[in-house]
């Protein structure tokens, strides 16, 4: 098993490494560029908390938001995909929430990543509705953010 730990601001350029080269590939085709930059990385730990896997094969940022949490930028390194690790840190995520007294993690995802709320769905998460994308950051096609949540208090599958 891959250890999990929280990440320190000071890893900043570690953890947006890792997001971009994880994204780059399954977005180029709606977003041109990086995801997000370093400087925009130091605004999440602000907010939130990154937790990695092992030496930077995953990261996921986690953010406290009362009785609910929410989690996004799920990233691991295209080297090691397939191996469990975005698993594992959802499941690290969903503890990390339940540790802090949250009852519902709540995720957004693009639209266009179609292969993603069938996933999300199978680890006990629902569509609630939807959001715009935001203004100001460019896509190449038309697209949202769909809304899930899960009941941290039910049973996974």
């Amino acid at each position: 098993m891959i250890p999990i730990r929280r990440t320190h601001p000071s890893e900043a350029p570690a953890v947006t490494r890792v997001i971009n080269s994880a994204f780059r590939p399954a977005e180029e085709f709606f977003v041109d560029g990086d995801r997000i930059s370093v400087a925009e990385t130091r605004k999440y730990f602000e907010k939130g908390a990154f937790l990695v896997a092992g030496e930077f094969a995953g990261v996921v940022y986690v953010e406290l938001r009362g009785s609910r949490a929410y989690f996004g930028l799920l990233s691991v390194d295209p080297n090691r995909q397939g191996e469990g690790i975005g698993r594992a840190l959802i499941a690290a995520a969903e503890d990390f929430a339940r540790d802090n007294g949250c009852f519902y993690m709540d995720i957004n995802v693009v639209n266009l990543r179609t292969e993603l709320p069938p996933m999300y769905r199978k680890l006990g998460y629902v569509e609630v509705g939807t959001l715009p994308w935001p203004d100001g950051v460019p896509s190449k096609l038309p697209c949202h953010f769909v809304q899930m949540e899960k009941d941290l208090a039910a049973s996974d599958e």
